[in-house]
């Protein structure tokens, strides 16, 4: 059988490969030229499609941050395809299905005419199946991809404007894959269970082994609750803020500061609503020699302000990204509410954290199991820890109350009389101590436990 080309074969010239390949005329010639430049075509087309799809998503933050940020056509379409990633993918994958599925057809339409696989159905099959699919896969999938992980910037600004219009021609595709994609994420979304915070607290209980120590489980708990907590429920309340008023001297500021032994201080000018800065008290290190007159106000640093509705595991990751340790609680109406530091945030999690420099300040006392005994300005959420109750128990009745005497008087409607008992969600409250205007201490007893 004679080659291609029409003249014999040479000696050395494999016989299997000879016995299968065809004898061409011009016109089969040119067809199968056309047919293996259109595979080859095909392939690229395959390669750049595939490329593209770790191009955008596999873009960072930053990258797609730098992207927005630039102007022209390509920065453009590359930001409407960024927008809208499920049209995205939904493109990518149906531009590649027909391309890989055009590539076949034309691969096998030059397969068969330069050869001639007549019984040899292994063989054909090798070279219609196994060498096609390695070739589409290689350098149609997997060299792109590799090379698209490491330029994935470059090539998202590049393919930005081919992309868009293939989204524009296989847009009725699209729109059918993409809308029996999300009728599926529904169908998912209606099945999956969502488990609540009382599921998660409840498990944890159910798990927990009798020797478990309480402070693993009260620790496992805290988190399980982290993400509902906010600001207003944590904070020191103004009426305990340590601040300092911006007229006073140096050698006055030292005195304060020595007195309350914090690291850092809000500065306030007129009153605490005036918040103009926090005094970092390393700061002062360096100038501890200065004389009465010195100017202290130029080394506060800017105040940062949050919410009272802020979450605290929100306000934990600003802390961390802005390198600050302490916020000033602010109301809806601008008015200082009082002070969050990051140990309060920590408390939440760990418990009480004292160092060297706190004072044995006891706000509670535990009588007996049943029988507590407060200060009415502790925070509702601290009684309930120091009695071990879930922190939600009050929240029907408590309104916008943070503390337990400021509960009281939300239950009441006025400033209850020394003695008076008020019960609520199944515990009894006794005024101990009161003054004319607020109320100073509270016992609680749990309803069926012994008095003490």
């Amino acid at each position: 059988m004679e080659s291609i080309t029409g003249e014999p074969p040479s000696n050395n010239t494999p016989i299997m490969v000879l016995s299968i390949l065809n004898t061409l005329d011009p016109a089969a010639i040119a067809t199968a030229t056309v047919c293996g430049l259109t595979a080859l075509l095909f392939i690229i087309c395959s390669a750049i499609i595939s490329s593209s799809e770790n191009a955008y998503f596999s873009l960072s933050k930053i990258q797609i941050g730098l992207l927005s940020e630039e102007e022209g056509r390509s920065a453009n379409y590359a930001q409407y395809l960024l927008s809208n990633p499920k049209k995205l993918l939904a493109t990518i994958l149906i531009a590649n299905t027909f391309v890989n599925i055009a590539m076949v057809m034309v691969s096998s339409l030059f397969l068969g005419i330069v050869f001639n696989f007549g019984n040899n159905h292994l063989l054909g099959f090798f070279f219609e199946v196994v060498l096609v699919t390695f070739l589409l896969v290689l350098f149609g999938e997997v060299m792109p991809k590799i090379y698209a992980s490491q330029n994935n910037l470059k090539l998202a600004r590049l393919l930005a404007i081919p992309m868009f219009i293939l989204s524009k021609v296989f847009r009725p595709f699209v729109y059918v894959l993409e809308k029996s994609t999300t009728i599926i994420d529904k169908r998912i979304t209606k099945k999956g269970h969502i488990i609540s915070v009382d599921e998660l607290t409840h498990a944890i209980d159910m798990t927990a082994e009798a020797d478990t120590p309480k402070q693993e489980k009260f620790i496992l708990k805290s988190i399980v609750n982290f993400g509902n907590i906010n600001v207003k429920q944590i904070m020191r309340l103004r009426p305990d803020m340590s601040a300092l008023d911006a007229i006073i001297n140096f050698n006055e500021l030292l005195d304060k500061i020595n007195d309350w032994g914090y690291s850092r201080v809000p500065v306030f000018r007129d009153n605490l609503d005036q918040i103009v800065g926090v005094l970092y008290i390393k700061d002062l290190l360096p100038h501890m020699h200065q004389s009465d007159d010195f100017d202290w106000l130029k080394l506060i640093r800017k105040p940062y302000f949050v919410p009272e509705s802020k979450k605290i595991d929100d306000l934990l990751k600003e802390f961390q990204s802005k390198r600050v340790h302490l916020a000033i609680v602010v109301d809806e109406f601008g008015g200082t509410s009082g002070i969050v530091t990051m140990e309060d945030i920590l408390e939440e999690i760990f418990g009480e954290i004292n160092d060297e420099f706190d004072e044995e300040e006891k706000f509670d006392s535990r009588i007996n199991d049943n029988t507590f005994v407060f200060e009415a300005k502790t925070l509702i959420n601290d009684m309930c820890k120091v009695m071990e109750i879930e922190t939600d128990t009050f929240d029907q009745i408590r309104n916008e109350a943070d503390t337990v005497g400021g509960m009281l008087l939300e239950v009441s409607g006025d400033l209850p009389d020394q003695g008076e008992e008020i019960v609520i969600s199944g515990f009894t409250f006794i005024v101990e101590a009161v003054d004319k205007r607020r109320i100073k201490r509270i016992k609680i007893i749990r309803n069926g436990g012994q008095n003490a």
